[in-house]
């Protein structure tokens, strides 16, 4: 049988130290020449060690300081309750649960005019190369970015309305669900597909990942106003900064 790797022995250490308690959050972790000592092991050795616990998300480096141990809390990204249609605070789901996290939210956007390839078009249940809205986010929580997300709205629905453009006007931070409640249009429903894969190397770049162990929450995301599916995303979350909160009624 294959032999496993020593990094991913002294990786198990230092993340069973992390979680335990006994490397506390903020706690920096011994220097690559002390792991050198304590384990007998070599300088690289040591470097892929830290750099699977930095893709887990558990330890970040400073540069000139060392390597601590992350803050434990976690975004937390709540699937129920989470889009408020008004009330005081965001109806952005990104904005809301960040702030309840005491973050401050901010986003990156691009959008623009497309056709549903086949995937999309089945999502959304409408023919291929149909007119959509196709929307990129980048998320950050106090400027770390920290989930990615594409969004496709079919334009037979939103065109020519004022929140054709998602983050224009007075669209900008409003979540799909009041956006499309002010067109007239009622979500009643969505659905999410959970899996999980590696990170993609344009993920890795954007969500400042390392490429070891750096494993991503995949979630493919529809909204229906009385069946019809009305908007569909495909959400990436770094696994080591969310924590998925699924909270589902009993009927």
């Amino acid at each position: 049988m294959p032999t496993e790797p020593a990094y991913h022995r002294l990786a198990a250490v230092l993340r069973t130290q992390i979680l335990s308690g006994e490397l506390p959050p903020g706690a920096k972790l011994p220097s690559e020449t002390r792991l050198m000592e304590q384990h007998g092991i070599s300088r690289s050795v040591a470097k892929w060690a830290i750099a699977t616990l930095k893709g887990e998300g558990l330890v970040v480096g400073r540069a000139g300081s060392g390597v601590y141990v992350r803050d434990g809390h976690r975004l937390v990204r709540y699937a129920h309750g989470r889009e408020m249609r008004t009330g005081s605070g965001p109806t952005s789901p990104f904005a809301r649960d960040a702030e309840q996290a005491g973050r401050t939210p901010t986003w990156e956007h691009d959008s623009r005019h497309d056709v549903a390839d086949e995937s999309i078009a089945r999502r959304l249940a409408i023919e291929p190369g149909a007119p959509v809205m196709r929307t990129s986010y980048r998320f950050l929580a106090d400027d770390e970015p920290i989930q990615l997300s594409t969004s496709w709205e079919p334009l037979a629905i939103t065109a020519g309305t004022p929140v054709e453009w998602p983050e224009a006007g007075a669209a900008v931070g409003v979540g799909v669900v009041a956006r499309l409640d002010s067109i007239g249009v009622r979500i009643d429903e969505f659905e999410e597909r959970l899996t999980d894969r590696p990170a993609l190397p344009d993920e890795m770049e954007a969500l400042a990942l390392t490429p070891t162990s750096a494993t991503v929450w995949v979630i493919e995301r529809t909204y229906y106003a009385a069946g019809v599916p009305t908007e569909t995303a495909t959400i990436v979350l770094p696994r080591g900064r969310y924590e998925l909160v699924y909270r589902v009624p009993v009927l």
